[in-house]
């Protein structure tokens, strides 16, 4: 008997200093829409008041916090760690797709070496 294909697997990572915690819920039912988000990580400074918002929605929607805090000004420690992380997740070639949520265009670079990897 023939298998139903799999959904394809989804790392969602999600930028929480640029990103507004109301989006939440129509991020996941989008998402929903294409495929599984296996990997649901948001990176933030969760002291600071622009990212605690977050906090109401992470155990609702799954999402494991990355904390990092701003130990100097003008230095974005979170950026730094999705990018590192989003390397080793598509290095891992476990994934189908990548959901990089961010209104930051710093990671349009990141954006582009996932497609060059053939990923979406």
């Amino acid at each position: 008997m023939p298998t139903e294909p799999r959904s394809p697997r989804l790392a969602v990572l999600i930028d929480a200093d640029n990103t507004s915690a109301k989006i939440a819920d129509g991020l996941f039912e989008e998402i929903a829409k294409i495929g599984e988000a296996s990997v649901r990580r948001i990176y933030g400074d969760f002291s600071s008041t622009r990212s605690k918002a977050w906090a109401d929605v992470l155990s609702k929607h799954a999402i494991i916090p990355q904390q990092q805090f701003a130990y100097t000004t003008g230095k974005n420690a979170s950026d730094i760690t999705l990018v590192i992380d989003a390397m080793d997740l598509l290095h891992s070639g476990r994934f189908e797709g990548f959901c990089l949520v961010s209104s930051d265009s710093d990671f349009t670079r990141l954006a582009a070496r996932i497609r060059e990897h053939g990923i979406d």
